[in-house]
């Protein structure tokens, strides 16, 4: 089975014939880790734990905007797919601050759930760094990566919420990172530049770890 099909899909919708409908649209093509959330207590329960990749966001939960609410209380891996039966001007735009990937309308249609997922997909492998810790396949956006540090035939992921070691080695990692964002600094560190804090002779704060800075990389940070 394709990892993308084990993308973690959250539908938050009140009515239960719909959540329904589109947890079944995508079971159907074989998504195989979906849930769903009736309201915005479980919404949150589900955020929390579950952790989703994509939410499914009613935006009229509950018979008001809760969905636009909780949209801002996401995990910061998700990507917010608003689900609307309204085309308010104002509405749209309250949601469009949230920063959603996409919206769909009903009636719900199989084929655009479909392209609308898939894209996001597409859009968030771009932008993330996958890779498997233990049974789950994590995304993980750039942004968060920190910095990695070398651990033998491992490696540790930095980022601002966990510390994930991986059994990769630095060097295959570096070749997946965009390069004008991540930079050697060590045989032993790859950073992210947009955490640089200050930079010495020997050493590089990066948010507020000090990283060593060898001979063979220090030009390139002093340009």
């Amino acid at each position: 089975m394709k990892e993308y099909l084990q993308t973690k899909i959250l539908i938050v919708e009140d009515d239960i014939l719909i959540a329904d409908y589109i947890a079944e649209i995508l079971q159907d093509n074989q998504y195989c880790n979906v849930k769903m959330a009736h309201n915005v207590e479980s919404a949150q329960y589900q955020m929390r734990l579950f952790k989703p990749d994509i939410v499914l966001m009613d935006i009229n939960l509950e018979g008001t905007n809760a969905g636009i609410e909780l949209a801002k209380q996401k995990n910061n891996e998700a990507a917010v797919i608003f689900v609307t039966g309204q085309l308010d001007v104002h509405l749209m735009g309250q949601a469009c601050k949230t920063n959603p990937v996409a919206y769909l309308t009903k009636p719900i249609k199989p084929l655009d759930v479909l392209a609308t997922v898939n894209l996001t997909i597409q859009k968030k492998q771009l932008q993330t760094f996958q890779f498997k810790d233990g049974y789950d396949l994590v995304s993980l956006p750039y942004s968060d990566i920190i910095f990695i540090k070398a651990n033998g035939n491992y490696s540790n992921i930095c980022s601002g919420s966990k510390k994930y070691t991986i059994r990769q080695s630095l060097n295959a990692i570096a070749k997946q990172l965009p390069i004008d964002t991540f930079k050697q600094t060590h045989r032993s560190y790859v950073i992210n530049t947009t955490y640089i804090r200050r930079v010495s002779a020997n050493s590089i704060l990066v948010d507020t770890q000090l990283i060593p800075l060898s001979r063979t990389y220090a030009k390139q940070f002093r340009q």
